[in-house]
């Protein structure tokens, strides 16, 4: 597919991956991921990320609240764009609609096979315009049959993830049986922080020279 005639209307993100850039032609507003100015030694892991967000959004075709895939060439991502703000930038303090939206919104994408696998991000998360959820950047997607036990398994950390945030945001609606799930850490979630953790931040700090913070977050 050729690319699309398009002009940058504003830098969203640069990391070591990748430049994220709002992007507008004809039909509209999109989001492009640029590879082609990744340094030499991270164009593998940076065209395995984007790929593995291609593969995840294949799935969530059609999905409302979620972005589109226009186009991925091996260089270039484009998906469409969701008129929203970052949940860190947008807080929905007391919005307990929002959070049984987003409960829902994580079901429907659990039950196309995906869990999103970094929903401890509240840049993750958007407040869209008419103040629905919705969900972006899954690079980190795992992709699987929703009747296994991993994949159970990760749907489940997805949604203590939500509950963090619905927590932080909505504690005064927090229900008994949520707090038992806030309060039953799986074994992925404690061999990460015992093993995973330490290595992620070495890389992602010391080598990448990110200001990683989970809360936080420029929008994708």
């Amino acid at each position: 597919m050729p690319h699309r005639d398009a002009f940058e209307v504003s830098a969203l993100k640069s990391d070591s991956f990748g430049r994220i850039a709002l992007m507008r032609d004809a039909a509209g507003e999109f989001v492009r991921r640029d590879l082609r100015h990744v340094p030499l030694w991270l164009r593998l892991p940076a065209r395995w990320l984007a790929r593995r967000e291609a593969h995840a959004l294949r799935r969530v075709e059609g999905m409302d609240a979620m972005p589109q895939l226009l186009q991925w060439d091996g260089r270039r991502l484009d998906r469409s764009y969701l008129d929203g703000a970052a949940m860190y930038q947008r807080p929905p303090r007391g919005d307990l609609a929002y959070f049984r939206q987003a409960r829902r919104l994580l079901q429907s994408l659990h039950r196309r096979g995906v869990a999103h696998n970094d929903l401890a991000k509240e840049a993750n998360w958007l407040v869209l315009a008419d103040g629905r959820p919705g969900i972006i950047d899954f690079q980190l997607a795992v992709l699987g049959d929703p009747r296994s036990r991993w994949m159970r398994l990760l749907a489940r950390e997805d949604l203590r993830h939500l509950l963090k945030h619905k927590r932080t945001y909505c504690p005064e609606r927090i229900t008994p049986v949520e707090r038992r799930v806030l309060r039953r850490t799986s074994w992925l979630r404690n061999a990460w922080f015992a093993t995973g953790k330490p290595v992620y931040r070495l890389v992602t700090r010391r080598i990448l020279k990110w200001e990683d913070n989970e809360g936080q977050g420029p929008k994708p």
